[in-house]
């Protein structure tokens, strides 16, 4: 067998990409290392090289995952509109119509409830510090008037959780509720 080298990084997102595509295609419990070392044809041990388990694998994974979720959302903001245009063009739910990665397959399948929350807290974990960095800036222009722009991030981001998972609420009902909320929460601070 000739063997193929590829620079560590090429290698490593490989891994992670192969066995995004064997935990949708298997289920990520019936998934193994050695599964997803077949897939790809390399010795179970380099898997090993580059994550010490399944379990870090696909934390991995879903962490790429969110950190893309994050950049989207990002690239639709525009820094200069104020805070209650950016309310009012945030996107709450992020299922992007092209979006057929595995990550998006698995996490938003309606069998995999855990893997959705999973994901659900990164995205928060990443967007925390962009929406603590908007209320510092809008209160250094003095548009609102808060003490502890973290925490109110925090009660922000964190805080829709418990609406946006709510599966019993139809899904325009949650954005509307959300969005309702942040801008009067907003508009108390001004």
């Amino acid at each position: 067998m000739n063997r193929i080298t590829k620079a560590p990084e090429e290698r490593r997102q490989e891994i992670i990409d192969t066995a995004m595509k064997v935990f949708y295609e298997k289920g990520y419990e019936k998934t193994s290392i050695s599964d997803i070392a077949k897939e790809i044809n390399v010795a179970q041990g380099l898997c090993y090289r580059y994550f010490s388990s399944k379990e870090e694998l696909f934390d991995t994974a879903l962490d790429q995952y969110a950190q893309k979720q994050v950049e989207y959302i990002c690239s639709i903001l525009n820094p200069q509109m104020s805070l209650i245009e950016l309310i009012e063009k945030m996107p709450t739910f992020l299922e992007a119509e092209n979006d057929d990665s595995y990550a998006q397959k698995i996490c938003h399948n309606k069998g995999n409830v855990k893997f959705h929350d999973q994901l659900s807290l990164k995205i928060c974990s990443k967007l925390q510090p962009v929406v603590t960095d908007l209320l510092v800036r809008a209160n250094e222009q003095g548009v609102i008037h808060i003490q502890d722009a973290e925490t109110v991030a925090s009660f922000c981001v964190y805080g829709q959780l418990g609406v946006l998972l709510n599966q019993e609420i139809p899904a325009e009902e949650r954005v509307n509720r959300i969005r309702n909320f942040l801008l009067e929460l907003i508009k108390s601070f001004s």
